[in-house]
């Protein structure tokens, strides 16, 4: 199965107008995935790190020339978003040979580190807010991130 460029084209339009926030496709040996951030503008003085955000599950039939059906199916969870406090460099693990703070599917516990940030030469231990379960993990190591970026999303 092979997508011509108008079709992506389609579907990037299909996903945006409908609201979803993610779509992963796989047929047939073909795979593509769309992921549309939502970004918060958060005024100075303000400093939620956590926001909750629910994407409901929606399907969409899509049709290509060759007239093969594709389902959409977006994810359907409620997450907690753990955000950025401050702008700096993303880090993973406390060193460079040590094993990852959290992977996905860790349970973590309300205060236990799930990475560092590095601003202006001080390393800042970022917190869990919540106890759940990490489902995605939106910044890679070693990443700048801003103040505010989404970091983690785990489930209550």
């Amino acid at each position: 199965m092979t997508m011509e460029f108008e079709n992506i084209k389609e579907l990037i339009t299909l996903v945006s107008d409908k609201g979803l926030t993610r779509v992963d496709i796989e047929k047939e040996g073909f795979k593509i995935s769309i992921r549309k951030e939502n970004k918060k503008i958060i005024k100075s003085g303000e400093e939620p790190c956590v926001t909750e955000q629910k994407v409901i599950e929606q399907t969409v039939n899509v049709q290509n020339e060759s007239d093969n059906s594709v389902d959409i199916i977006t994810e359907n969870e409620d997450a907690i978003i753990v955000k950025s406090p401050i702008v700096g460099t993303f880090y993973s693990a406390p060193g460079p040979d040590e094993e990852d703070y959290v992977k996905l599917g860790d349970k973590v516990s309300k205060g236990s580190t799930l990475c560092i940030i590095e601003a202006m030469k001080l390393m800042n231990d970022i917190e869990s807010e919540a106890s759940g379960e990490i489902v995605d993990i939106l910044v890679k190591n070693e990443e700048i991130v801003e103040y505010g970026q989404p970091l983690f999303k785990i489930r209550p």
